[in-house]
């Protein structure tokens, strides 16, 4: 197929934020892997930190996959393992709640998928519009989804934070995922929601359209610290752009192509 390729361009930081002590979240960027996520670690003292931590040390196994199915059965099976082992020191430690969020990003050559738990998001920017990809696992968004409150309400609701799915907090794992195709000019955003906490979908679009990855990655933080910061913030972008030849033989570079992210078999 006659197709130059995409370039996947990223950058991610993470901050304690304004009022913790402790960052307790944590974040994974392995391109060669085909890899992006954030995770929000909650339980505690210490708990929240070693469930993120977890997370992050399985998924950095995962090696460079075969297929787009390879990729989705090598994540599923370590964040499968994560769960495990979170759900483990759970219950060696007295059985109190011990999880974290994960949203992830999964690319495999012109498709992606977004695969997540919790409140933590990914964005995607295209054709300068944003749209949210994954879909709250709260309270709150349940009570929205239902039209028992309004937008409105939700934002000042005192159960927001609540969140109903997470890694690690029961020995069953429950992912939801979105599929879709990447086109040039894309541009995906994680985030913990220390990010969405205060900074506004037209916030994000703003900083990741007129900047870098990088510098978008620091606007964002500054724009977080400066409302107050009120909480752990992880962000990552990850900019599309046409490869250049020269780098064809980089594994951050995608060709063309369909590909199915169903388990083969």
């Amino acid at each position: 197929m006659n197709d130059p390729g995409i370039r996947l361009e990223s950058f991610g930081l993470s901050h304690a934020g304004k009022l913790r002590e402790l960052n307790e979240d944590r974040l994974l960027m392995a391109p060669r892997s085909g890899l992006w996520l954030v995770a929000d670690g909650m339980g505690g003292h210490d708990a929240g930190e070693v469930a993120s931590s977890c997370i992050v040390e399985h998924l950095a196994t995962i090696g460079v996959a075969s297929s787009a199915p390879d990729l989705r059965a090598r994540f599923e099976d370590r964040i499968g393992r994560a769960n495990a082992r979170i759900w483990s020191i759970a219950q060696a430690r007295g059985g109190g709640t011990i999880g974290s969020t994960v949203a992830a990003l999964l690319t495999f050559e012109r498709q992606f998928a977004c695969i997540w738990m919790g409140d933590s998001r990914v964005y995607l920017v295209r054709g300068g519009a944003i749209s949210q990809l994954s879909h709250d696992h709260t309270e709150v968004q349940e009570l929205l989804d239902r039209g028992v409150i309004t937008a409105d309400e939700a934002r000042h609701w005192p159960r927001r934070n609540v969140i109903t799915r997470a890694v690690g907090v029961e020995d069953e794992i429950a992912l939801d995922i979105e599929l879709g195709q990447i086109r040039l000019g894309d541009i995906f955003v994680l985030g913990t929601d220390g990010l969405t906490a205060h900074a506004s979908d037209a916030d994000i679009l703003a900083a990741v359209s007129a900047d870098e990855p990088e510098a978008a990655c620091h606007a964002l933080l500054g724009k977080v610290l400066e409302r107050g910061g009120t909480d752990n913030v992880t962000i990552i972008v990850v900019k599309c752009r046409k490869a250049a030849a020269a780098q064809d033989e980089d594994r951050t570079v995608v060709p063309g192509g369909e590909v199915d992210w169903r388990h083969a078999g």
